[in-house]
């Protein structure tokens, strides 16, 4: 029995002109009755120009730092429940039903859908299936996978700790210690991109290296800086300001 939620959809945004205008045109279409409110963190390409073509929208800006942008983007939603998306991820159809489904159990306080990739080539697929059994066997989620929240737990464990990566294995982290989290068999469909442009086996190499040195006590600061270099790390992140999550960042 689905129940009558009301949901907010934060999205982090920085230069994704390219794509916003048709993503928005759907996603407003099938949450004509919700919140969505874009992040955006300081885009010079005009990506706001195009949010703001669409008036159910809320435009907000937040320093860059896919963190900061979500708990941005939160603090404004009216949602009962918190759905943090991508712009270069779509939702399946029947989306909404699904996260409002899994929700009508008390137990769950979060949760997250499978993921495919928008490139039609075996190694994606291989890829997807991985993360996905991954995922469902480790009960960590990434964002790509579209996690959603209950409001309430969200704001009770501090939202996003302020950390420039991993954020999200560290929300998933903590959520698991607050209750259930769904794994909705449901598809989001996620860009390539990054695989595409870096290689294949670069990328993997790389994301498991990040993951075990994670793990391991690296911080999420030394990360990012050894994957994006020095610039990108102030660009993105200024002095970080201590919120309830921020003693949960260290790996334990």
């Amino acid at each position: 029995m689905t129940m009558d939620f009301t949901l907010s959809i934060v999205v982090p945004v920085w230069r994704e002109v390219r794509r916003l205008d048709p993503w928005l045109a759907g996603l407003s279409a099938d949450f004509a009755q919700d919140d969505i409110i874009v992040v955006d963190g300081g885009s010079d390409d005009g990506s706001r120009d195009v949010v703001r073509r669409f008036p159910r929208v809320t435009l907000l800006d937040s320093p860059r730092g896919r963190a900061r942008q979500m708990n941005t983007g939160a603090r404004a939603a009216r949602g009962d429940v918190l759905l943090f998306l991508h712009a270069d991820t779509r939702l399946p159809p029947g989306a909404r039903a699904a996260i409002l489904d899994a929700l009508a159990d008390p137990r769950v306080v979060a949760g997250r859908f499978d993921v495919q990739f928008d490139n039609p080539r075996p190694v994606f697929h291989m890829i997807a299936a991985l993360m996905n059994l991954r995922s469902r066997l480790s009960g960590i989620s990434t964002g790509d996978q579209a996690i959603f929240v209950r409001r309430l737990v969200f704001e009770r464990l501090g939202g996003y700790a302020d950390i420039p990566l991993m954020e999200d294995i560290e929300l998933t982290r903590r959520l698991k210690r607050a209750g259930r989290l769904a794994a909705l068999r449901q598809r989001v469909t996620t860009a390539a991109r990054k695989w595409e442009r870096e290689g294949v086996v670069r990328t993997i190499v790389l994301m498991w290296t990040l993951r075990l040195l994670y793990a391991g006590g690296v911080s999420p600061a030394r990360l990012h800086r050894w994957y994006y270099g020095p610039a990108a790390l102030t660009e993105a992140t200024p002095p970080v300001q201590p919120n309830a999550a921020t003693k949960e960042a260290r790996p334990r």
